[in-house]
């Protein structure tokens, strides 16, 4: 991909806004602002200073006071503190309700970035510009955003629609290798609770399925996203169909809160995807042979690309702890997504302690 002129794809978001995915697509940000904005904060990781200027100067370019905003890498970057370090900053800098914030990063940036859009002055436009995949697939769309507390992952935040998001292929070449196959649990999620054909693309080639230089991970990219869009534009907030795109993180949030989010975040979800196939095995929604071989699918899938589906057989406690504070539990009737079938999402709801912990002695090692 890299070096090579494709034709961007753009991808409508429920007739808000466009993701638009391509090669050397960087310089486009200033396209997607709406009108109005004279001052723009492009916040990013210490990791990406080169990619912000770059941003930074393609606004500049176009008119634009353009200013930037090192914030912590990884989840570090995605507390009050920050935030409020970021706030700081947009009131020295006299930004008004009509100026714009660009989030340049992996998911936790484009989490923050949006945070704080959606809260200085009630709500400024965010354009995200994610250079992970996990970001390009997840984070970046939907209008989801939010920051971290001692007790949980993304337990403030706010539904706030980006003015656009930009996803530049390239970018990806620059990833480690182990970030790459983690945001891969994001693209083969969207396969199981809905497009099929991803799991088929992986099925056929998982050494190109994560590679940046191939064009099979673009489109897989692509119909992620497509997946993404079309859920999005049903449900913003979260009030029903939306919850599909939780699959496996009830569980995979708990273990990132009690690895103390050493875990990648798309480790996490592997595993707890393993997990509530195995849950929804138990509980009866999936049966018989084809059952058995759609979770069976989920271990050899995942595994093709190079993620875990197994957790360490020593913190029920904890986890079951954890998962009893995720955004998704009723009072105290914990709801996890499952699968009926291949691309059949649905709701468990209140499973007993007994058949949560069977699923996970299935995932156990150790």
């Amino acid at each position: 991909m890299t070096g090579e002129a494709i034709a961007p794809t753009f991808i409508r978001v429920a007739d808000d806004y466009d993701v638009v995915i391509g090669s050397g697509v960087l310089d486009r940000v200033a396209g997607l602002l709406r009108d109005g904005v004279e001052r723009v904060l492009v916040v990013h990781p210490p990791t990406l200073p080169g990619l912000a200027q770059r941003v930074a100067g393609s606004l500049a370019a176009e008119g634009y006071a353009a200013e930037l905003a090192e914030v912590p890498d990884a989840e570090s970057a995605k507390t009050s503190s920050v935030a409020a370090s970021i706030w700081a900053q947009l009131g020295r800098a006299g930004f008004t309700r009509t100026d714009a914030v660009v989030g340049v990063g992996g998911g936790t940036v484009t989490d923050l970035a949006g945070f704080v859009a959606a809260t200085w002055l009630r709500g400024v436009q965010v354009v995200q510009v994610p250079t992970t995949l996990l970001g390009m697939v997840d984070a970046a769309v939907g209008g989801k955003t939010g920051i971290n507390t001692d007790e949980g992952k993304n337990l403030v935040g706010a539904f706030h629609p980006p003015a656009g998001v930009l996803c530049d292929v390239d970018v990806l070449a620059t990833l480690r290798e182990a970030d790459l196959v983690g945001g891969m649990a994001e693209v083969i999620k969207c396969g199981f609770i809905a497009d099929p054909v991803i799991l088929d693309l992986v099925d056929a080639d998982p050494a190109a399925a994560r590679r940046p230089d191939n064009p099979r991970l673009r489109e897989l990219i692509e119909r992620a996203i497509r997946v993404k869009a079309e859920v999005v534009a049903v449900d913003l907030k979260d009030n029903a169909i939306r919850e599909i795109l939780n699959y496996g993180h009830t569980f995979g949030h708990a273990i990132e809160q009690v690895e103390g989010y050493t875990w990648r975040h798309g480790e996490a979800v592997s595993v707890g995807m393993v997990y509530v196939a195995e849950l929804a095995r138990l509980a009866g929604h999936l049966s018989g042979p084809e059952g058995e071989a759609l979770v069976a699918r989920h271990r050899q899938v995942l595994e093709s690309v190079g993620l875990p589906t197994t957790y360490r057989g020593d913190r029920w406690d904890a986890l079951r702890t954890a998962m009893r504070r995720d955004k998704k539990s009723r009072g105290s009737t914990l709801r996890f997504v499952v699968l009926d079938g291949l691309a059949q999402p649905t709701r468990l709801v209140g499973p007993s302690d007994e058949l949560m912990r069977s699923a996970y002695g299935l995932v156990s090692r150790g």
